[in-house]
């Protein structure tokens, strides 16, 4: 028996189908599809209910074309992830200008986009989880 190729984490066409099979599912791909980041990133704009996270990556680490996505057509489809604790919230967080998000793209990645995609978010008592505690936003 010979090597053969590890492609099941594909978006496409696996998390494609997934889609089509249940549509009414709201889908976050993990880790922004690395290394299939565009595919991710067609998913993402094809669907209504699919999402990027951006677990298992630093900002410094975010390839460029997310980054664009990000800061345009993809403002309100990518959440804040960090992996933790293998990657610190804060370090992400301490990252994060050197990604050049306006005020209003930061507030989506960072806590907006989450409690759309996840309204139970909404009702946290603080009015904010995780990283956001006393990191100013």
């Amino acid at each position: 028996m010979g090597r053969r190729p590890y492609d099941p984490g594909r978006p496409i066409p696996y998390l494609d189908e997934g889609v089509c099979d249940f549509p009414e599912l709201r889908i976050v791909g993990g880790h922004i599809g690395y290394p299939r980041t565009e595919e991710m990133i067609s998913l993402a704009t094809k669907y209504e209910n699919v999402y990027i996270g951006t677990a298992a990556h630093t900002p410094e680490r975010y390839p460029e074309a997310l980054v664009r996505f990000m800061k345009g057509p993809g403002r309100r489809k990518v959440l804040f992830g960090s992996n933790f604790p293998m990657i610190q919230p804060a370090k992400c967080v301490a990252q994060l200008d050197s990604l050049g998000l306006s005020d209003q793209v930061r507030r989506l990645f960072l806590w907006e986009n989450a409690v759309e995609t996840f309204p139970r978010l909404r009702r946290c008592p603080t009015g904010r989880v995780g990283v956001e505690r006393g990191v100013n936003l």
